[in-house]
């Protein structure tokens, strides 16, 4: 649609405005944090990853999620890859889960990049005809610049905001919030099973095979 082209090609002017750094006139300033009341949910992100696998964001509800876009092009990018690794690895025992996705970038360019800066998250590449993952996350607290981190909290909702490098310190500064917020599950906990304990769902009900018209067996989903 025409609306989304030129939505797509003013957010990548800014970008280019903004170039491989923090935006130096951003209102919020290099950090942002939003209450869970002005909290938004971010769009349906997908896609395939750089290793080739089928990726959804909606799969890692109820956990927090750090989103952190670079690019191959980005000297800045380079500079936090190490951080960001070794946070990732930090707090993945805890349910935190991170995801990169390279903008303005070609997938040959963004795995020449992970194989000189590795990190061992998933990383989606936006298509440059679209920048469909840009978009999703034009909201209150856009993209102004690359690098630009994201904190999603356990509903998926946008937490907080890092324009700029980031080095462990600010990665936990605006992860822990999230990972703490009072009222939710904690991290690396099943909402659903919470919920039901607490009195807020009823259980599952016990499906019998041939009641349901299905064969003699259960089949489970895989859970992220």
């Amino acid at each position: 649609m025409r609306w989304r082209a030129v939505a797509a090609l003013a957010l990548v002017a800014a970008l280019l405005a903004s170039g491989c750094s923090a935006a130096a006139g951003s209102t919020e300033g290099p950090t942002a944090r939003l209450a869970p009341g002005e909290r938004h949910d971010v769009p349906a992100v997908s896609g395939t990853t750089l290793d080739g696998d089928r990726f959804d964001l909606d799969g890692w509800r109820g956990k927090v999620v750090v989103v952190n876009f670079w690019g191959s092009w980005c000297v800045t990018c380079r500079n936090e890859a190490g951080s960001l690794e070794r946070t990732y690895t930090a707090l993945a025992d805890r349910g935190v889960e991170f995801l990169g996705i390279a903008t303005r970038d070609t997938v040959a360019n963004a795995k020449a990049f992970q194989r000189s800066f590795p990190v061992s998250y998933p990383s989606l590449v936006d298509d440059p005809s679209t920048n469909d993952f840009l978009l999703a996350f034009r909201g209150e607290l856009p993209v102004a610049s690359t690098p630009t981190t994201y904190v999603l909290d356990r509903q998926g909702r946008i937490a907080a905001r890092a324009i700029g490098e980031v080095d462990e310190a600010r990665l936990r500064s605006i992860i822990e919030p999230a990972a703490a917020a009072p009222g939710v599950a904690p991290v690396g906990h099943d909402v659903r099973a919470l919920q039901i304990a607490g009195g807020a769902l009823e259980p599952p009900r016990a499906r019998h095979p041939i009641e349901d018209g299905e064969p003699g067996h259960t089949e489970h989903a895989a859970v992220l």
